[in-house]
């Protein structure tokens, strides 16, 4: 009789710990791994994560911040800035300066981003294991969703919400479940009331076969608006009169239309550009997936549709479309995965080739287009000037010279302490003559920012220091030597500006 060794092959002991690890587990590792050391990096894709949300959270904790015409003219809610303000002030507490109350934000959005993975592994469930598998996989390492997974934008903090909502309203919901799925959706759009019909698709396919659900469905819902209301409360507006405004300016007046018009299939044009001849494997996929996330789909085509139809554009604006289609298509996907798992040969491989395809189209995407790889650049030369001069001891004010200041960092991080002025071409005062009202300001800042090619116009006794690119062009820090007397240039402190301005 042949006796075998009680003690186990070298290393076996770590492989078996490894196998009883959940692989939801090892996805949302994967996931963190990529997003946290994107909250670090100092790219600002748009200039609303700094001015409409972390300059008002700032500004709630008693600091000075930049006032937009935004929030002068109502059309901002505190709901967001009230939820940053905590990661805001640890984050300052913790690296004062400016650059902790800019990260920690940006580590919170990509924890809640993570939703996102959680909830697709459970839409993939409902089907088989291989299908929660990739399309958590896919969420987890798909380019678009993780460039705004860290950024403090009322999108990708509304897609986090809606997506566990639509998981929680759809299958065979409980009352509990209806109750939390109609608070995320009622949280869902006061971050972002442009995702009204794509929630309305999800809360008619989830109450079109039991009316009954909407009783829940509607009074968590509720209880979520009464929360938005009170903070508006707080913060002395009348609740929701910012969602009146926004529509009253945006639709009423066209005052979005000032930021750019783009034609009605400037979206699918744009899936063209990034995804390029490549997109015919995610369409593939998306018709596959259809049938086990039909409502998904519905909801993704109708917000996509309705985007179109408004007449600025951005790429954020149909990010919940984005999110939704992947997640359909990777679920198409895992069919493939099915489907070659019946020939012997490629039993061991399919879902290792599938999930491997998935994460080979996300790097070489994420980089193949002009406008992916100027996405994950922009700001970053801005964060670098502002670092330069946050550590500077002979800084004590700084002015803004003809440069727009939406492409800067925030007032915290570019300026401190110090004052901030903004002399443009625009102001009424100015009239036209910048060289000669930066002459007379000039007592009042010994740094300015500007681009090189308007600079001649600059007192002679400033030269220039170090460069770097900030949006379409390159922007320099000038300095003079010598002290700063504020009173030289009180009317051009930048929120007394951009008031004339109309910013």
């Amino acid at each position: 009789m042949t006796k075998t060794s009680a003690n186990p092959a070298p290393g076996s002991a770590g492989v078996r710990s490894i196998r009883r690890i959940h692989p939801l587990t090892l996805l949302l590792l994967l996931a963190l791994a990529i997003r946290l050391p994107m909250a670090f990096w100092p790219n600002v894709i748009y200039p609303d994560e700094v001015f409409q949300y972390l300059e008002p959270a700032w500004r709630m904790l008693g600091h000075d911040g930049i006032v937009t015409w935004e929030w002068r003219d109502g059309i901002r809610g505190w709901f967001l800035p009230t939820l940053l303000a905590g990661p805001v002030a640890l984050g300052d507490w913790v690296a004062p300066g400016g650059a902790g109350a800019f990260v920690v934000p940006r580590l919170v959005a990509a924890l809640a981003s993570l939703s996102i993975v959680v909830s697709a592994w459970f839409f993939g469930a409902r089907v088989s294991r291989i299908h929660a598998i990739v399309a958590a996989f896919a969420a987890a390492v798909w380019f678009e969703l993780i460039v705004l997974a860290p950024h403090t934008l009322g999108e990708p903090l509304a897609v986090a919400l809606i997506v566990p909502a639509a998981l929680l309203l759809t299958g065979r919901p409980s009352q509990q479940r209806l109750v939390i799925g109609g608070a995320l959706l009622a949280f869902a759009l006061v971050c972002r009331f442009q995702y009204a019909p794509a929630i309305a698709v999800l809360v008619v396919g989830a109450c079109w076969t039991c009316r009954r659900n909407l009783i829940p469905l509607i009074a968590g819902g509720l209880v979520a608006l009464l929360v938005a209301a009170v903070i508006d409360l707080a913060h002395g507006a009348v609740p929701f009169g910012w969602l009146v405004a926004n529509i009253e300016q945006n639709l009423l007046q066209d005052r979005a239309a000032e930021f750019g018009v783009t034609p009605p299939l400037a979206y699918f044009v744009n899936f063209l550009i990034v995804w390029s001849v490549l997109i015919v494997l995610p369409l593939a996929a998306i018709w596959r997936g259809s049938r086990h996330a039909p409502l998904l789909l519905a909801m993704a085509v109708v917000d996509l549709v309705f985007h179109s139809l408004i007449a600025h554009k951005e790429e954020r604006f149909v990010f919940l479309s984005v999110v939704l289609l992947i997640i359909v298509a990777a679920l198409g996907s895992a069919e493939w995965v099915h489907a070659l798992r019946s020939s012997r040969a490629w039993r061991a491989w399919a879902l290792p080739m599938i999930a491997g395809g998935w994460a080979l189209l996300s790097v070489l995407l994420a980089g193949t287009s002009e406008a992916m790889r100027e996405y994950w650049m922009r700001g970053v030369g801005a964060a670098q000037l502002a670092a330069e001069l946050r550590k500077d001891p002979e800084f004590c004010g700084l002015a803004l010279y003809n440069l727009r200041f939406q492409l800067l960092p925030g007032q915290e991080r570019l300026a401190g302490s110090s004052l901030l002025y903004a002399l443009n071409l625009a102001d009424p005062i100015a009239m036209g003559q910048l060289p000669a009202l930066a002459q007379a300001t000039s007592p009042a800042f010994n740094r300015v920012l500007s681009r090189p090619e308007v600079a001649g116009g600059l007192p002679a006794e400033f030269s220039r220091r170090s460069c770097a690119r900030v949006g379409i062009a390159d922007a320099c820090i000038y300095a003079r030597s010598g002290t700063c007397d504020a009173l030289a240039a009180m009317p051009f402190v930048i929120n007394n500006a951009l008031v004339r301005i109309g910013h």
